[in-house]
Parts: C-alpha cells; sequence; structure tokens
C-alpha cells in the first residue's frame, strides 16, 4: 500500500446525501476512487448516483461492503459522534474534512481513539491522495476535497496544515514535471489526529517516496517536534515553508491553531527549528515546488 491509502482501498462517504458531501462523492468517483457505501441516518436502502449503496449507519456499511476508510462531510455538531461511529465500527483511516469541529469534541474523540487502531487525518482538512496516471486517474485514490486534475504521479510525498497551499505545492510541482506519491493535509485545528510526526515516519519507510515537502505555519509547536524528528531519523531530502510570517501576535490567522501566544510558535522560531534540522526552507509560497527541486539529485 502507498501512504495511507491506494487504488484498492474501500471507502465510506459519512454524510453523502448532503450538498458537500455528494459533490465531493461524485469527483472521488470520478477521479477512480472506489467509493463503495454512503452513509445517511434514515436513508439506508437509497442509492447514491444509481451504484452506491446507502446505509443507516457506519457498521452496516462494513459488514454490506468491506469499506476500511471513511471520508466526512458531517456537520460540526456531529462530526464527533460520526469519527467516534467509524472507529467503533473497525475503520482503520477515519478523513474527517469538516471544519468548525468544537475543540472540546476532539477532545472527546482523541480520549475514545486511544488504545484503538483507528488512524485520523483531521478535522478541517483536505483530505489524502495517491495519485495515478492522467487527469482522470486510473491507479489512484482521491479521499477528500483535492482538485484531483493536477495531481501527477511521483515520488514526492505533500504534507501539510493547509489545504490551499497543498494545492499550490502540488501545482508547482506538478509544472516542473515533479510527481507526488502521496499528498496529506492534516489540517490547522489545535487537537486533531496524525501530526508532522507521524506522517513524516510513514513517508520516511515508504520505498516510493524520494523527498517530502511540510507546509506548516504559525502557533503551537507541532512544526519544531517535527524538525527535531527529521534531524534524528530522516533519511530523505525534506523541504519546508512556514505560513503566517506577518501576522501580528495575538492575531488567529485562517486556522483555529494558527495563533502565536506568550511569544511561542512564531514563524522565524519555527523556521531557525527547521534549518537547524538541516531542512532547506522556501522564502515564499511561490518558491516552494522550487526549494524542493534544488534537492533532489
Amino acid at each position: 500500500m502507498s501512504i495511507l491509502v491506494d487504488k484498492d482501498t474501500r471507502v465510506v462517504f459519512q454524510g453523502i446525501t448532503g450538498e458537500s458531501g455528494s459533490l465531493h462523492a461524485r469527483a472521488c468517483l470520478a477521479y477512480g476512487t472506489k467509493v463503495v457505501a454512503g452513509v445517511t441516518p434514515g436513508r439506508g436502502g437509497q442509492t447514491f448516483e444509481e451504484k452506491v449503496p446507502v446505509f443507516d449507519t457506519v457498521e452496516e456499511s462494513v459488514k454490506q461492503t468491506g469499506a476500511e476508510v471513511s471520508c466526512i462531510f458531517v456537520p460540526p455538531v456531529g462530526a464527533a459522534d460520526a469519527i467516534i461511529e467509524a472507529a467503533a465500527a473497525g475503520i482503520r483511516l477515519v478523513i474527517c474534512i469538516t471544519d468548525g469541529v468544537p475543540v472540546l469534541d476532539m477532545v472527546r474523540v482523541r480520549r475514545f481513539l486511544e488504545g484503538r487502531s483507528t488512524k485520523l487525518v483531521g478535522p478541517n482538512c483536505p483530505g489524502v491522495i495517491t495519485p495515478g496516471d492522467g487527469p482522470n486517474s486510473t491507479g489512484g485514490c482521491k479521499i477528500g476535497i483535492m482538485p484531483g486534475h493536477i495531481h501527477k504521479k511521483g515520488r514526492i510525498g505533500v504534507l501539510s496544515k493547509s489545504g490551499t497551499l497543498t494545492y499550490e505545492a502540488v501545482g508547482q510541482l506538478s509544472a516542473l514535471g515533479i510527481g507526488q506519491s502521496s499528498c496529506i493535509g492534516i489540517g490547522g485545528d489545535p487537537v486533531g489526529g496524525l501530526d508532522f510526526v507521524d506522517c513524516l515516519e510513514l513517508f520516511n519507510k515508504d520505498e516510493e517516496t524520494d523527498g517530502v515537502i511540510v507546509i506548516g505555519e504559525i502557533g503551537g509547536n507541532a512544526e519544531q517536534r517535527a524538525a527535531a524528528w527529521i534531524k534524528d531519523n530522516m533519511k530523505k531530502p525534506v523541504c519546508a515553508f512556514i505560513a503566517g510570517r506577518t501576522a501580528p501576535p495575538g492575531k488567529r490567522m485562517g486556522h483555529a491553531g494558527a495563533i502565536i501566544a506568550g511569544g511561542k510558535g512564531t514563524a522565524d522560531e519555527k523556521i531557525a527549528a527547521f534549518e537547524a534540522a538541516g531542512v532547506r526552507v522556501a522564502p515564499s509560497p511561490a518558491e516552494m515546488g522550487s526549494t524542493l527541486k534544488s534537492l533532489l539529485k
């Protein structure tokens, strides 16, 4: 398997009959993703796009279709319960796209996931993609809201807190003729699932990945922890970009976790940590692709 998902991954969409869920489920189907089920309570027995069965519960979808990964488009008030339902049903990977999930709800989710094998990406994230061949993938898997056509199959991992900057980095790489092995948008909320270190470990072990772009932002210390892990463990070239360099202290910029408080979590602090770890930092978002290219032999 590639990083987290591949062409054989069987996906269930929670919230498939909602406006956003249906829109992006269609896009994932068009990309070639194996969307085998949808879940909307009270809609069990219906079909989506005349071929995807809809169930009332995730547990039922797993039993009937073998779904193993869930993509959540449930509104914020119910998103945490949707994650917990998927984990309780034995889903191995939950990708929560939903923005605005209350932090205390996510604390409850994290407590529930302790000791379980289920991994979580998000919330408030663009999702995960392992690109296939061509604009409409063959042999790939797109689970989320990213524009599939900009991706190109290759050997560079993209790991980001920001959806928009993920797409920008991918667009630059593809324009330079550099394909991607997998792209993971982990989201920028203060309490979430997989972090930079978790994903860097996966990329470091992946035989189909030759290098990684890490896109961070102000606030918190996730980037500093990633830099320390890279310095001690990473065997592949890494470049980075830190968003929010001009943000005033105390001002939240975009993501719930992107705030400088108590003088901690500044862009300069994070850049210094990456540079001390031997990571080349792109000076601007327009130079993410070229910075990575400069590291390749």
